[in-house]
């Protein structure tokens, strides 16, 4: 197993982790809180963030740097990779970017309130950016399998 293999597989299964995970949560785990008081649905939701945050908080710097070890560690620069490439790593670091605005903004609020009504209002601003992230998350992937070809 080369070096390169060994990028890539933890690349990949840190984008499996954060992509897969947003589209668990905002598909399935989501709409399947309408079952439980909103209460409980908070307290739900403050499992689910603290520690799905932890895994995208150490995926999302995994998947830059090999991101970054490959195309300067194998491909010789930027100069040198497809314009899809290009692509990805624009879309990774937005991403990246989001999801530090969540972490640094409304997850704050959410963590620190115990006004339920604030609590609410953070879990929908947390809801959405991650709608949004799982939207480029997806047409990052496509941008990748577009590389294979």
């Amino acid at each position: 197993m080369s070096f390169l293999s060994v990028l890539k597989a933890i690349h990949i299964l840190g984008v499996v982790a954060w992509v897969g995970g947003m589209a668990f949560a905002y598909l399935v785990l989501r709409p399947s809180l309408a079952v439980l008081e909103p209460p409980q649905r908070m307290l739900l939701h403050a499992q689910v963030f603290k520690r799905f945050f932890l895994i995208v908080w150490h995926a999302m710097p995994l998947i830059v740097l090999t991101g970054f070890g490959m195309v300067f560690g194998y491909y010789g620069g930027m100069a040198h990779v497809d314009w899809n490439i290009h692509v990805m790593l624009l879309l990774g670091l937005v991403m990246a970017a989001i999801f530090a605005g969540i972490v640094f903004g409304p997850y704050k609020t959410f963590k620190t309130t115990s006004d339920r009504s604030a609590m609410a209002a953070a879990a929908d601003s947390i809801r959405r950016m991650i709608a949004l992230n799982l939207v480029l998350g997806v047409v990052t992937v496509v941008v990748a399998v577009l590389v294979l070809e």
